[in-house]
């Protein structure tokens, strides 16, 4: 296995690793966060994608590097903080743009099960690349084609009869950036659930999320939030001027 790289590949083509689930991920009720799962799946892409040979090192040696487009994940059985888990990924091939990746989150009790869809990112350009050379000869063996969930990582829209209220304006600082020079796709999730608010994201359990990324958000760059509501669903909407940046939906148990 490649240095700093801990885990196996399966033979099947699934990139495994045991982890144990750390209080910084959990929230006051000792679950797992939202954004502490798409961290995990974030470094866990990573990972696999490096071992592979198509992750960031081969990207970005061509000017490119992988964004998270769509995210949609489920919680079967809720995960909680000391949790050990098996944490394995996948993926799935592309499907037109997009370049398909599952996750499974397994723990003695918890289960957490996602799928999302991937592009590559032209550094230079800031736009969508269509072509890598690094991924138009992946060996078959670090393909999988088991579909995590019965569903995809769609796309989402807000329903028009739903009355969407300014919550507040957040600009991108340092906090926010990775290391492409854009907000991190967790951070997003974190402004929603703070949108959301303390009391319903603290007393009411996540069953399903889902988050699309439509433009990247850049230091300085001010992020309009708004909020939805249809019962126990949530949207969370935020606007870079008349652009949609990204855009949540999570539903509560």
């Amino acid at each position: 296995m490649m240095k700093g790289i801990p885990g196996d590949i399966t033979p099947d083509g699934k990139y495994v690793e045991k982890q144990v689930i750390p209080c910084y991920m959990t929230d006051g009720s000792k679950q797992l966060k939202p954004a502490g799962f798409m961290d995990i799946a974030q470094e866990m892409g990573f990972r696999a994608a490096t071992a592979m040979h198509f992750g960031y090192d081969d990207l970005i040696a061509e000017g490119k590097a992988w964004v998270l487009s769509r995210l949609y994940f489920r919680y079967v059985d809720m995960i909680y903080w000391r949790d050990e888990v098996t944490v394995s990924t996948w993926n799935r091939g592309p499907i037109g743009p997009f370049f398909y990746r599952d996750f499974r989150v397994q723990g003695e009790h918890g289960l957490l099960l996602a799928t999302s869809a991937w592009l590559v990112l032209d550094l230079h350009e800031r736009t969508i690349a269509r072509h890598a050379a690094c991924l138009e000869n992946i060996p078959p063996q670090y393909q999988c084609d088991e579909a995590v969930l019965d569903v995809p990582a769609a796309k989402i829209v807000i329903p028009k009869s739903l009355e969407c209220s300014f919550v507040r304006d957040h600009v991108v600082d340092y906090a926010d950036v990775d290391m492409l020079g854009h907000t991190n796709n967790a951070r997003y999730m974190v402004w929603a659930m703070d949108c959301i608010g303390y009391e319903q994201a603290e007393q009411g359990s996540p069953a399903e999320v889902w988050i699309n990324f439509n433009h990247e958000a850049r230091p300085g760059d001010v992020v309009s939030l708004y909020r939805a509501q249809d019962g126990n669903t949530y949207y969370v909407e935020g606007k870079v001027g008349d652009s949609t940046a990204f855009l949540v939906k999570i539903a509560y148990q």
